[in-house]
């Protein structure tokens, strides 16, 4: 059983090492405006792009752009170590990066971040328009090497690229599964911290990279303006695999209080968003009690784990509101309407800003396959008038219970769910897929299943006994990960 304050003091600890590491980068950034005004050199470690530009720091270049997917849309911009594209280099005492003894040092270490991210091509460019150092050996030597590496990459096609996906994890198994009215949809379709931090671990031995929704396909116009959607070059070592990551529902629905779960997603002292947890006694904790802080540290200490930047796609409803504010218009009279709408915009902004995608998940959580026209219609609507207000344009949408709006067949302009949707904007469709892999690229969309991580599927794989019904073991044997804390057998959706 997992003690839920054990989970609370590994946050501390990691919040304690965030505050040791800013204490340790201050020192260093002071000894090297030092230096630098003697006229020396300095040592340069592993650098990372974060928190608020120092005035006081030495300017070493200006932040490339490009690298941001085969769209060029500029997400996840090679600006930024982790899509964040924050502008601030820091030194990381903790990394394990090369250290050069040069002046370039800092630039070259910035140049190493993007290259551990497969952007060969924005650390490259990062180099040559620095005109300081462009010309020094060790620069010359570093892009010599990159477009070495970059010559040996191997594409993926697109059809051949997995989607994970989770609801909000469970933080403490105790409550979650207590023998309440809830618990058995929580064993069903949730998965708890543990398994999350299990599979992250799993996925990163067997070579996983995690990519966007945005590197497999790309909008563009073709040779008469029409829009039209292509396969984007997904460019990767030899050995690695791409995947797409997904998490729905990230709203905090009310009835999860209580539960185990966290109660709503804030932007940490650090810029970079993460988790409220209501305790017990009333008092609030924060730290990584959901996917977004999770993966947030885990690409931070495994930037190879990240293509470019990306993170996951994270879909909201919008009938209770999104990320833990009650942002819905049946809340209007609350006293805190407003400034939970505003608080959830920031949110939304900063997950976007540090490379995260947003995605409908309806407004209602309807099986928009089946629902009446009308409904349907109002459903659409809604979505763009209460979610979209907050968090702008989106191109995704997850199906809520992965009821596609259509069959295993291209969508036509005869399938008038599609084009209402298309008309909203929405480019990218995901259904729910147990198979290894479903991609379908049309004229001018793309449609993907998804496979969900949960107790449920977990469970299914332990109880197979025909080996060919176990769906899960080409990214890990679920024996490692199910969580004990879970009541079994995990009964049928």
């Amino acid at each position: 059983m997992i003690n839920p304050y054990e989970s609370l003091d590994r946050s501390e600890q990691r919040r304690r090492r965030r505050r040791n590491r800013k204490i340790i980068v201050a020192l260093q950034l002071t000894a090297i405006v030092g230096i630098f005004a003697a006229g020396g050199i300095f040592i340069g470690s592993r650098l990372l792009h974060r928190g608020t530009p120092d005035p006081s720091a030495p300017v070493i270049a200006e932040n490339s752009t490009g690298g941001a997917g085969t769209d060029g849309s500029g997400a996840g911009a090679a600006a930024g170590t982790d899509g964040a594209g924050d502008g601030v280099i820091a030194l990381d005492p903790e990394s394990s990066a090369p250290q050069y003894d040069s002046p370039a040092g800092a630039l070259l270490a910035q140049a190493d971040r993007l290259a551990a991210g497969y952007d060969y091509d924005a650390a490259i460019t990062l180099l040559q328009n620095d005109a300081s150092y462009s010309s020094l050996p060790e620069v010359q030597e570093a892009i010599a090497g990159y477009e070495a590496t970059k010559a040996t990459l191997v594409r993926t096609p697109i059809s051949e690229i997995t989607h994970v996906f989770f609801h909000s994890l469970i933080v403490d198994p105790s409550k979650a599964f207590d023998g309440d009215p809830d618990e058995g949809g929580y064993n069903q379709v949730m998965t708890t911290v543990s398994e999350f931090e299990k599979m992250l671990q799993a996925f990163y031995d067997k070579g996983f990279v995690l990519v966007r929704l945005h590197d497999m396909a790309y909008e563009t116009t073709d040779e008469n303006g029409n829009p039209v959607m292509k396969a984007g070059d997904i460019m990767l070592p030899e050995g690695k695999t791409p995947f797409v990551m997904s998490q729905d529902d990230l709203c905090y629905y009310p009835y999860m209080d209580g539960d185990g779960f966290a109660t709503r997603m804030i932007i940490g002292e650090d810029g970079k968003p993460t988790c409220e947890m209501k305790l017990d006694d009333g008092s609030v904790s924060v730290g990584a009690y959901d996917l977004v802080p999770i993966l947030e540290d885990f690409i931070q200490e495994h930037p190879d784990f990240s293509y470019k930047g990306a993170r996951a796609v994270l879909a909201f409803t919008g009938y209770e509101g999104i990320l833990g504010y009650r942002t819905s218009s049946a809340y209007a009279d609350s006293p805190t309407y407003e400034q939970d709408r505003q608080e959830a915009a920031k949110v939304a902004q900063c997950l976007k800003d540090n490379g995260w995608e947003l995605a409908s998940h309806s407004w209602g959580h309807l099986n928009l396959g089946t629902i009446e026209w009308d409904r349907f219609q109002t459903d659409t609507d809604k979505w763009e008038n209460e979610v979209d207000s907050l968090i702008g344009p989106t191109d995704i949408i997850l199906y809520p219970f992965g009821a596609d709006i259509g069959d295993w067949r291209l969508y036509t302009t005869e399938n008038e769910r599609f084009n209402y949707l298309y008309a909203a904007g929405f480019r990218y469709f995901c259904n729910v897929d147990s198979n290894q892999y479903w991609v379908q690229l049309g004229d001018t969309f793309l449609r993907q299943g998804r496979r969900n991580l949960d107790g449920y599927r977990m469970w299914k794989d332990i109880s197979a006994e025909d080996p060919s019904h176990r769906k899960l073991d080409d990214l890990f044997r679920s024996e490692d990960i199910f969580d004990p804390a879970r009541p079994t057998p995990v009964p049928e959706m």
